[in-house]
Order: C-alpha cells, then sequence, then structure tokens
C-alpha cells in the first residue's frame, strides 16, 4: 500500500489523528527512525508516495529524509514546513515531477510581529537606551534629539505575500503610509495605501523611512537592493529584512550603515548564515540581528499540520494544493 513519510516525533504526537488522514487519502503512514543514522528499508521506500518534511525533521534529520524521498520513485507530493524553496532540493524535486507545496502563511503572523517589534525599537531609538542601560549610564534624550513621529512615515514592503501582509496590516494600525511592490495588482482588502510593480521599486524608494523586504529570493530578486538602489533611500532610512539575506548586497549596506548614510537596520537573514562572528554588522549601532529566528512561535508547527491536512484532503479529491509551487 503507499505510504505517507513522516517524522518519528509528529508519528508520537498525531498518530491517531495523522492515521485517521492518511487513512481517508488511501496511504499507511511510516515514521523516519529515532536513530538518525538509520535509513528505510528499501521496500518501504518504494512505497513512498507522500512525504512531510516537519519543523523537527531539520536540521538533524534532514540528511536521513531527503536520502529517502530522493530514492523513492513513487513519490507524487512534498509538503515542507518552510515557506522559502530556494534550496536546490527543492528544484530537484520539481524537475522530477514531484508536487510541490509550502507551509506559506503558517509564520506570518510571528514575522510580522518580530519585525514591527524591531521596527518601533528603532523608530523610537532603544539602541541608546539599551547601551545606556548596559553601561549603567543615565542619559535621557533632549528635545533636539527626540525622534520624530511614527505616524505619517512610509513604508515600501516589498513582497506582498502573506507575511508582507501581515507587516502591512500592523504598519497600518501605527499609522504608517504603506507601499507595497508586487508583480499582481492591489486587489480589495489589500492593507496598502499604494501598490507598484517591482520595476517602479527605484522610483518608489525615496519615500522610503522604512525600507521592508518580505520577499522570496529568486533570480529577480537576488541582489535586488544593490548599492545604487540603497543610495536611492533617504539618509535616515531603515532597511528591515525577514526575506532572505541575497536579497540585498550586504557589503553595500554595511558601508552606507558604517557611514551613517541609513539610520539602521533589522536583519534577521544574511549572505552567509550563521553570520560569521567578524562580521561588522555584529557591533554597528542601531543594528538589530537576529539568527534567522523572526518566525518562532509554538503555535507554528500546529498551522503547519493543519494546512498539510488540508491539502491532504484535497491531493485525495483531485483538487487544487494550497501553496503548490510550480515547475520553471
Amino acid at each position: 500500500m503507499p505510504v505517507l513519510l513522516v517524522s518519528h516525533r509528529l508519528n508520537v504526537e498525531r498518530g491517531s489523528d495523522l492515521a485517521r488522514c492518511a487513512r481517508d487519502a488511501g496511504l499507511d503512514i511510516v515514521a523516519l527512525p529515532e536513530d538518525r543514522e538509520a535509513r528505510l528499508p528499501g521496500d518501504v521506500v518504494s512505497q513512498i508516495k507522500v512525504a512531510l518534511f516537519s519543523s523537527d525533521v531539520f536540521p538533524d534529520f534532514s540528511r536521513q529524509f531527503f536520502s529517502a524521498v530522493r530514492k523513492a520513485p513513487a513519490l507524487d507530493w512534498l509538503h515542507v514546513f518552510n515557506v522559502g524553496v530556494d534550496h536546490p532540493i527543492y528544484t530537484e524535486m520539481l524537475e522530477r515531477g514531484v508536487r510541490l507545496t509550502t507551509s506559506a502563511g503558517s509564520t506570518a503572523e510571528p514575522i510580522a510581529q518580530t519585525a514591527i517589534a524591531a521596527l518601533i525599537m528603532l523608530a523610537r531609538n532603544w539602541p541608546r537606551w539599551l547601551e545606556g542601560q548596559r553601561e549603567h549610564r543615565w542619559d535621557p534624550m533632549r528635545t533636539a534629539e527626540f525622534p520624530p513621529d511614527l505616524r505619517g512615515q512610509t513604508a515600501v514592503i516589498v513582497g506582498l505575500g502573506a507575511i508582507g501582509k501581515a507587516i502591512a496590516r500592523l504598519a497600518q494600525v501605527l499609522g504608517l503610509k504603506v507601499v507595497g511592490i508586487r508583480h499582481s495588482p492591489q486587489a480589495p482588502g489589500d492593507p496598502v495605501d499604494e501598490m507598484h510593480t517591482p520595476d517602479k521599486l527605484a522610483d518608489v524608494i525615496p519615500k522610503a523611512d522604512w525600507l521592508i523586504l518580505a520577499c522570496p529570493l529568486t533570480e529577480e530578486t537576488r541582489g535586488l537592493i544593490d548599492a545604487a538602489m540603497l543610495a536611492r533611500l533617504p539618509n535616515t532610512a531603515r532597511v528591515i529584512n525577514v526575506g532572505r539575506g541575497e536579497v540585498v548586497d550586504e557589503p553595500a549596506l554595511i558601508e552606507a550603515l558604517e557611514s551613517k548614510r541609513l539610520g539602521g537596520a533589522y536583519l534577521d537573514v544574511f549572505q552567509q548564515e550563521p553570520l560569521p562572528a567578524d562580521s561588522k554588522l555584529w557591533d554597528l549601532p542601531n543594528v538589530f540581528v537576529t539568527p534567522h529566528n523572526s518566525a518562532v512561535a509554538s503555535g507554528n508547527d500546529r498551522r503547519v499540520y493543519e494546512i498539510f491536512v488540508d491539502n491532504l484532503a484535497r491531493w485525495r479529491k483531485g483538487e487544487p494544493l494550497r501553496n503548490e509551487v510550480e515547475a520553471k
């Protein structure tokens, strides 16, 4: 009988519900062995029809998991807990004709909350207060140093998927004007004041008090924010990147921050991860660095599971799958 490949932990935690959903779809369940060095028998691998790459598989069991799916000749569909699918393994799956779906939307709220928290801290000059606290120094701001009101400032958000929209909604609550950048036109309910296509970014970016990057990494977005684009930002603008590190020319960003051409940054993603210990970004004032961790929230796994179960029912009925990635 065809099987659904899941992690050992997921099988333990969701076993009865997962078994019922799988059975409805005509599948048995097989779980990865607890021993990360163990491999599934060949006769089991040959029966894998659907595979769920859940967050507990990454990173310790990733090699074990993908060793199985690579060798699974009957694999029809792979669902992944993540949103970005720029890793070569996903291209390999698509080229094989395997259907690929993501968990887009499952982490949108926590990422948006992290991004907005950083935005508020930069807007309210928290780096100065934190430095004073570390140094046990009483250092109130004086009138000439007061930060400008956040209300009325402009946030340009590149990428208006689930994450970008969640950021935009919170930004509007704070009174920011939101300018969205994406290929598709503005639709009813989009939380933006303006929408522009990516080819208009260079024209829009001089208006940005905040440049927020929430786009996936593609050939179009790789290096999108280069030195020339950074130079078009106002001198007091701040950059927030919760998309992918390779979207930004990192040396050019560091130079702009060092020279105080920019007012600050919050960065959760980098060209090289982990961020090297000798990177200047760690010590630059008005820069917040987090270790590709903006999405963390205890409810993420539940949301991923709900998306997968919904898609499993769709797969059984031959209906379109949510968040399906198109082969290029």
